[in-house]
């Protein structure tokens, strides 16, 4: 399996602004990928957050696999980790977060309104890696397109203040990524998915770990995208690889067969899905 490493200069320059800003903040919205849900949280930034609460947003549920959604939210309640599964193209159940960023900061609430403070503006920051839907997330908040939008990774470059409604104040940070996963796994979870930019990963190596990973988890889908019959199930990831590139009419060129499988994957040809569980006792997803 490649490697997958990349961390361009802007992305420096954010890490540090985050750090400096981070004093300035009461509370921090960190935005997830719904299909990778912990392998879009970047460890560097969680560990320069000075223990500041927390609201883990999982965006794109409308695009993840359902039941793996509730498996999440289940197991941040249980970590005590307030958590919210949204689709913030349609905004939908966004306007909860103001209410729960409210709950998670009662007290300090009930302080300033003590020091004669009539309405205490909250101040949260926003980050996540690229491509996760941190800008799209405020706008809609703020309900004006104000943030920089993009579906590819690195669109915000800048930090900047939004305001939403009368005491919630936003920052929005650039997507930062950390500089070598030491985990390939989780590079390849987010290749597939789009959180990286195609020109740092070999397409052929993430497209048959995806396959693999549809061969295991949700064979219905394969079948149903591609026409597959059992006895094709039967082979071999490369080798159902190969069969596919001949089967779609690319011939023998395999790296295009390794581009339509990304792009089928990114599109939802292959369905809602989810590429990590929270535990590794949990059953597999195809029910279809």
């Amino acid at each position: 399996m490649a490697n997958i490493n990349w961390f361009p200069g802007h992305m420096q320059k954010a890490r540090r602004e985050v750090a400096e800003r981070i004093k300035q903040v009461d509370i921090v919205f960190e935005v997830v990928d719904a299909r990778v849900p912990e392998s879009s949280r970047n460890p560097m930034l969680l560990s320069m957050l000075n223990q500041k609460p927390r609201i883990a947003i999982l965006n794109k549920a409308d695009l993840a696999d359902p039941n793996r959604t509730k498996q999440w939210l289940a197991a941040y309640e249980q970590a005590d980790q307030p958590a919210l599964a949204i689709d913030a193209q349609h905004a939908n159940r966004l306007q909860q977060l103001a209410q729960m960023a409210t709950t998670q900061l009662a007290d300090k609430i009930a302080r300033k309104k003590a020091r004669g403070i009539k309405t205490p503006h909250i101040r949260a920051m926003c980050i996540g890696i690229p491509n996760v839907g941190k800008s799209t997330i405020l706008n809609r908040l703020v309900h004006k397109n104000i943030a920089v939008t993009g579906n590819r990774p690195g669109v915000t470059k800048n930090q900047q203040w939004l305001k939403a409604g009368d005491n919630l104040d936003l920052l929005d940070t650039p997507g930062i990524l950390w500089p070598k996963f030491e985990d390939q796994e989780v590079g390849m979870r987010l290749a597939l998915s789009g959180a990286i930019a195609d020109t740092v990963f070999n397409a052929d190596d993430v497209a048959l770990w995806g396959l693999t990973y549809f061969m295991q988890e949700y064979p219905a889908r394969l079948r149903k995208a591609y026409g597959l019959n059992d006895a094709d199930m039967t082979l071999a990831p490369h080798d159902l690889m190969a069969y596919l590139t001949s089967k779609l009419g690319f011939g023998e060129e395999y790296d295009r067969m390794a581009t339509r499988l990304i792009n089928d994957v990114r599109k939802g040809e292959l369905g809602r899905y989810t590429l990590e569980v929270p535990t590794a006792e949990a059953e597999h997803a195809d029910t279809e």
